[in-house]
């Protein structure tokens, strides 16, 4: 596996496959990887000729300074199982390699990142479109690989994808969850054994909301009334969202629930906060 840490480096490797005729996978990721991220490495190994997978934990889209310095970080660690993998390269840079000094653009998607986190984390998503437009930039991957824990990320980098005319083939695989039910995420590992009950309450609103929708008739408002009964019993558990809204638009949805939607929620639990969404069908829906 080559490593690089400079977007010189990472140029010439793209340089060389595309003088081979070769296909690039991309899966972005922030690092501290588990079975979430190495599933989409696996799907990008299979969909391509090489995979490029970038490790950078990137602080223009921490809108908290101490979420920042709490991220779990281990290089060494996320090497060995890229390179267990077969991975053909990581991509892990500095901060001054990518932001050098003097650094002014960002790059913002409108209207829908400023709803959802956009509303409680100020700056996240032009912090998350820069850095993955920099890298859809310097690596013009055929395919970049996300996850749809990230359910709205993944709904801007589309439209990041298609506004900005880069042409790549954006892939958005299941959530994986562990054996509880709580969605895979980097932060899991800061939750103490004592919280690990709370956490799991997000995975059942979800739950509680997909078996709502699932019995029909349902409106939004009862769904996210239903959500948020299921957290309310978690004690530590502070609710920041939940959900009921329209996966193109990511809008709130009123009335009777007669088509697909997005179902998602963030809530803290201790210091942690986690998200975790379910797209869900209504029975009957076009």
């Amino acid at each position: 596996m080559i490593l690089c840490r400079t977007p010189e480096e990472a140029r010439r490797f793209r340089a060389d496959l595309y003088r081979q005729g070769r296909s690039l996978g991309l899966v972005p990721t922030m690092g501290w990887l588990h079975e979430g991220h190495l599933t989409l490495v696996r799907t990008a190994l299979t969909e391509n000729d090489c995979v490029a997978v970038s490790l950078f934990v990137n602080p223009t889209q921490f809108n908290n300074p101490e979420d920042l310095a709490a991220y779990p970080r281990d290089e060494k660690r996320d090497r060995e199982l890229l390179e267990a993998l077969g991975t053909h390269l990581l991509y892990a840079p500095g901060a001054t390699a990518v932001y050098r000094p003097g650094h002014l653009t960002s790059v913002r998607v409108a209207d829908l990142t400023e709803v959802l986190e956009g509303g409680y984390r100020p700056g996240h998503f032009a912090g998350v479109t820069t850095i993955v437009a920099k890298l859809f930039a310097l690596f013009a991957p055929d395919r970049a690989y996300f996850g749809a824990k990230d359910a709205q990320q993944a709904r801007v980098i589309e439209q990041l994808n298609s506004d900005l005319d880069f042409g790549i083939e954006i892939r958005v695989l299941p959530t994986v969850r562990e054996d509880d039910g709580l969605a895979m995420s980097s932060r899991n590992v800061r939750l103490a054994e004592a919280q690990r009950p709370m956490a799991r309450l997000l995975y059942g609103a979800l739950s509680a909301a997909r078996a709502s929708i699932a019995r029909g008739g349902a409106d939004a408002e009862s769904v996210r009334a239903a959500m948020r009964m299921v957290l309310g019993k978690g004690e530590g558990v502070r609710v920041d969202y939940v959900s009921v809204a329209d996966p193109r638009t990511l809008k709130e949805l009123d009335g009777v629930i007669n088509r697909p939607v997005l179902v998602s929620l963030a809530a803290y639990v201790g210091d942690v906060r986690l998200i975790d969404n379910l797209t869900v069908e209504p029975p009957g829906a076009p």
